[in-house]
């Protein structure tokens, strides 16, 4: 049972967990104070920090934590998501940040998920994304997430990996890293492939 805002953000997104194994990644790697960010599944709002207040826009289904997050950073923009089209006009994003969301989501709702993003993003954007995933080489950290996490769809990196690529997505990986001892996360980047332009027909004269 999912816990309530205020409970959520106190014990899961505690400031300082927060910094350490998010914000402070992101920022090694991104500015997000410099365009504007999409914050897809932006929970109770904790990685609105990181962005710039004029810039950011965090979508979340969950109307609770909405409007906690709406009370806790009222400099900051959030909307309800309907889960569906992302109500923001083509081609505005710089990045989208996408923080434990995914392995919440499953593989074909990802997919149209993709195409919106493609939509949205400006032509250099990217997306960014940290989530936890399973590894051969750590057993005993698959079985205490699939245990532990309410997500239902945490799946091995090339599994993430192949939902980009299949969508046409160029991606890297930034780096693998284990959170608390007990959490394998992956914090990869991601942008639609630029598509070729239409081949001018000649001209007869």
């Amino acid at each position: 049972m999912p816990l309530p805002p205020q409970l959520y953000h106190a014990f899961v997104r505690t400031a300082w967990f927060t910094k350490k194994y998010i914000h402070n990644l992101i920022n090694e790697h991104f500015d997000l104070r410099s365009g504007h960010t999409l914050d897809f599944g932006a929970g109770t709002g904790a990685n609105c920090v990181i962005c710039n207040p004029d810039l950011y826009i965090g979508i979340e289904p969950d109307v609770k934590r909405i409007e906690y997050a709406k009370k806790r950073y009222p400099d900051h923009r959030f909307i309800e998501f309907d889960s569906k089209r992302i109500a923001v006009p083509d081609r505005s994003i710089d990045t989208i940040l996408i923080v434990a969301v995914l392995h919440h989501i499953p593989d074909n709702l990802i997919r149209e998920y993709l195409l919106e993003f493609a939509r949205i993003l400006k032509p250099a954007g990217k997306i960014v994304v940290i989530e936890p995933y399973l590894c051969n080489r750590t057993q005993f950290n698959n079985r205490f997430m699939n245990w532990y996490d309410e997500g239902e769809h945490i799946r091995y990196e090339e599994d993430y990996l192949n939902l980009f690529r299949d969508a046409e997505y160029d991606f890297q990986v930034l780096k693998r890293f284990t959170k608390c001892f007990v959490y394998n996360e992956l914090f990869f980047s991601a942008a639609p492939r630029p598509k070729p332009l239409p081949a001018e027909h000649p001209i007869n004269v």
